[in-house]
Formats: C-alpha cells, structure tokens, sequence
C-alpha cells in the first residue's frame, strides 16, 4: 500500500457515477465529489472543519491542495462547510481554503486563495498569486502578476469539457482508480 492509502483515514462519497478520483490521491474527511470531476494523482482534499462539497465537472490537478482547515470561531464552532461549484479548474500546485467557491473559476499554478476570500463566478487567480483578505470576489475578476493586479474580464473562462472527457477515459489506464465508501443516487434538476 503506498502513501496515499495510509493516509485515506475517513470516509469519502461519490455523490454521482462519473468521478474519476485517481488512488494516488489524498482524501481524508467527509469529501462529496460531483459527477465528472477528475481528481489527479498527487492531489490532496482535506475536510478537517467540516465537509467538502465539490460540484459537477471540476477538474483538480497534480499537487493541488483543497483543505478546509479547523478554526476555531468567536463563539467557540469549529464546523464549516466548503463549497466549491461546477466546473471550476484547480491547476497544479494551487492551495485553497476558501469556504465558498462559484463556479467557472481557474485557480492557476502555485495561486493560494485564503479561508477569508470567496470567489463568485468565472474569476481567475493567476499563477503565484496570493489572495486572503475577507472579501467577495466580483464576477469575472481576473488577479494577475507579481503585484496580484485585478480587472474584470467581460467573459468568463472557457470550460475544460474535452479536457474533462479525455481524462476521464485515460487515466484509469495508467492509474488506480479509488471507489467510493457510499453512492449517492442522481440529482434531477
């Protein structure tokens, strides 16, 4: 057994057929993943504060880090749940703690997005950029360079369909896949 299964102490669940959640992944807590949502080796998604609910058709690469970290509030909870919607990308290496994620976000290479910041609709964090000041991102902001400069783009990024569907079909080829602990039935809209 290697690293990753050591370390996959509670339960996860698939909420919809469809995820592909490679084995080399590191899930611990209570981790709801959304139909067509591709997990990467190397990823690690951590429910400390509370559950993870991640949407529909994102797509979480190698060595990015999705923790909902335990904090303790002026009153004393400590249970938080994270959101994160559909068809949002976390590129490789990204860091996230924020609670409330929309959906159609990037979060490119290395950003970090702190517990305070939460992001609507269609923002996109630039590589190495660093965003963890209590606010609410507007829709379509882009934070881009060496100074975290922000603008509002009048499109949202493209979703990555193609690239969801080519690796759901080669990954299980050079991966393990991990199963879920519990199925969820479908969802009608």
């Amino acid at each position: 057994m290697g690293q990753g299964h050591s370390r996959w102490r509670k339960r996860w669940q698939n909420r919809r057929q469809g995820a592909v959640v490679c084995a080399e992944s590191d899930l611990q807590g209570d981790i709801t993943i959304g139909a067509k949502t591709v997990v990467h080796p190397k990823a690690t998604i951590i429910a400390e504060a509370g559950p993870i609910i991640i949407g529909d058709y994102n797509l979480i690469e190698e060595q990015s880090h999705i923790i909902n970290k335990k904090v303790t509030d002026a009153d004393g909870s400590t249970m938080c749940v994270m959101i994160i919607g559909n068809h949002n990308v976390f590129e490789v290496g990204s860091y996230v703690e924020a609670l409330k994620i929309g959906d159609g976000n990037v979060l490119e290479a290395k950003c970090k997005l702190g517990r305070l910041t939460e992001l609507t609709n269609g923002c996109i964090i630039g590589p190495m950029c660093e965003v963890n000041i209590q606010e609410t991102l507007p829709e379509n902001t882009v934070i881009y360079g060496s100074n975290c400069n922000r603008r509002v783009q009048s499109d949202r990024p493209p979703t990555q369909a193609l690239q969801l569907e080519f690796l759901a079909k080669i990954l299980p080829n050079y991966h393990h896949l991990r199963r879920p602990t519990k199925t969820l039935p479908k969802l009608n809209p």
